[in-house]
């Protein structure tokens, strides 16, 4: 796992402001469920920052996921924008959320605009897949 503990009082990746020891971590770790769709998908983007590929399968519906899950080590991803969320909630079983996320790669600025769903999976929270909101 790329998880280090001395990464853990730095602030999360996803931009809660918090540290990943109270953010994210958890989720990546194993030690504890994102109780919304927004927490895993926040926790999802911190486990692209972090290449924690563990994380990336677990959280992804076994129906949807890739065969060969890669992250490319030459993407730094550099900011993560929650635009909207529908239902997702910790009673709900499915949700959606828009975000745009930025990286850079080759020296190029990119952004990812993605409307994810998910939905709950034996109490779990997993990533079902994507596709470009309607502008």
């Amino acid at each position: 796992m790329a998880l280090l503990s001395s990464g853990e009082t730095e602030p999360c990746p996803c931009g809660s402001g918090t540290a990943l020891s109270a953010c994210c971590g958890p989720y990546l770790r194993g030690t504890a469920r994102a109780p919304t769709a927004e927490a895993l998908m926040r926790s999802r983007y911190t486990a692209f920052v972090l290449a924690d590929l563990d994380h990336l399968f677990r959280t992804w519906h076994p129906r949807t996921r890739p065969d060969d899950l890669m992250v490319d080590p030459r993407i730094v991803w550099t900011g993560l924008e929650v635009q909207a969320v529908v239902d997702g909630g910790p009673d709900d079983e499915s949700g959606e959320v828009t975000f745009l996320a930025t990286c850079e790669t080759g020296g190029r600025q990119q952004q990812i605009h993605e409307r994810s769903s998910f939905a709950r999976r034996g109490g779990r929270w997993v990533y079902l897949g994507g596709e470009q909101p309607e502008t």
